[in-house]
């Protein structure tokens, strides 16, 4: 494992980003992890993903940021039937409030580059 495995893997610019912030409820057990663990592994086999990104903070904000070579591949996964039915699950019990937006990525840069991407 290299030491930024916990970065997407993604190409030159310009790609989709899909940026969910959220804040969850305080319903640990109610079967949100398992839930985004299948997410994840779901998002993986649609055509267009690129990589996802995670974290949250201990006052249950979240952000989670996945990445796709177009906005068309992005509306795709919105819309397959068991990420819609984790949608209901999450507006129904694991987050109190949440906001999604779709960006196109421009540019991008790291710590080793000296001009942007």
């Amino acid at each position: 494992m290299s030491e930024n495995d916990w970065l997407a893997d993604t190409p030159a610019p310009p790609y989709t980003a899909v940026i969910f912030t959220s804040r969850r409820t305080e319903v640990d057990d109610a079967g949100y992890a398992a839930m985004a663990s299948e997410m994840d592994a779901l998002a993986t086999q649609q055509p267009g993903f690129l990589g996802i990104e995670s974290a949250r903070r201990v006052d249950r904000v979240g952000i989670t940021v996945s990445y796709w070579v177009d906005a068309e591949a992005a509306r795709s996964w919105k819309h397959v039937a068991a990420h819609l039915g984790a949608q209901r699950l999450g507006r129904a019990k694991w987050y109190t409030d949440y906001q999604t937006r779709i960006a196109t990525v421009e540019h991008s840069y790291d710590m080793d580059s000296s001009t942007l991407a």
